[in-house]
């Protein structure tokens, strides 16, 4: 197994929240993403409203299709699926998380050129507690990005801080209200790279992305991880084996490690059930504009 991980690399981790491994994917590695997600954007003319694999922007229309989401990417594109176990990432994983690693979910957040809907900050945190929080979330950039084209941007040290409140008017939003919730969020460090780099955030780091204001689009590719003896606290599991299916590291266990971390739930949920755009629009305040 390839490794690209350092103890110093581990430790800027656990100390800020967040890491940028540079480079991980080459070029041919990229083109069956890019080929299959220009076919699943083309197909999208025939979609009008949400659906299980599109979510899409305001303004699409079918004569100029606009999507900001495939949702669950493994599931239909068989070369995401494909690096859920690629060995440079399930080392850096082992290395952040323990032996024992469980794939969650997938989804690939794209944001056009001169435009492409922000994310607002919030906390993974706050949408499904776990047992532990051992986990994160992985971001494979399939596109340069800098400061110009709405990188992911975290608040260092915030993964070791409170669980803010992502309500409104009593209801999950799935955002920090930026007037209600003290937070500095000129701290910002925007996690950029060339296309092939992988970012990696804690579970409970503040984060989110402003709209893309360049000329260049802005494709991320997200997946989330968890520790094995990680289970949720509000999302039910369901079949044991079925869950068991999604380790990419590691043995089973029905064993849960339970550790003292601060814990608020997604209750009542958001009126706008959906993607994290939808659960959004109940906030009531706005940070990006």
């Amino acid at each position: 197994m390839t490794t690209v991980m350092t103890r110093v690399d581990v430790a800027s981790y656990e100390e800020q929240g967040y890491l940028v491994v540079p480079n991980v994917l080459s070029e041919s590695e990229l083109e069956p993403i890019r080929r299959g997600l220009k076919q699943l954007v083309d197909k999208a003319s025939a979609v009008s409203e949400n659906d299980d694999v599109y979510d899409l922007e305001d303004d699409h229309t079918p004569a100029a299709p606009k999507v900001r989401r495939i949702k669950n990417p493994d599931a239909v594109m068989p070369s995401v699926a494909a690096l859920l176990r690629h060995p440079v990432l399930l080392d850096v994983l082992t290395q952040l998380l323990g032996p024992g690693v469980r794939f969650q979910t997938s989804k690939l957040n794209m944001k056009a050129a001169r435009g492409g809907s922000a994310v607002e900050w919030h906390q993974d945190w706050a949408f499904y507690p776990h047992t532990n929080d051992d986990l994160l979330a992985v971001g494979v950039l399939l596109d340069d990005v800098d400061e110009a084209n709405g990188p992911l941007c975290v608040l260092p040290g915030t993964h070791r801080g409170v669980i803010f409140d992502h309500h409104a008017n009593g209801y999950f939003s799935g955002a920090i209200d930026p007037v209600q919730n003290p937070v500095d969020f000129s701290t910002a460090v925007p996690l950029v790279g060339t296309a092939g780099s992988m970012t990696f955030h804690h579970v409970r780091a503040v984060h989110g992305s402003a709209p893309n204001r360049s000329a260049r689009p802005r494709n991320l590719l997200l997946f989330q991880f968890a520790a094995v003896d990680a289970f949720p606290l509000v999302h039910p599991i369901g079949d044991i084996a079925s869950f068991d299916r999604m380790i990419v590291a590691g043995e089973p266990t029905i064993e849960p490690r339970v550790t003292a971390v601060p814990v608020r739930l997604p209750l009542p949920p958001a009126p706008l059930e959906g993607s994290i755009y939808e659960i959004q629009r109940a906030m009531a305040n706005r940070f990006f504009v």
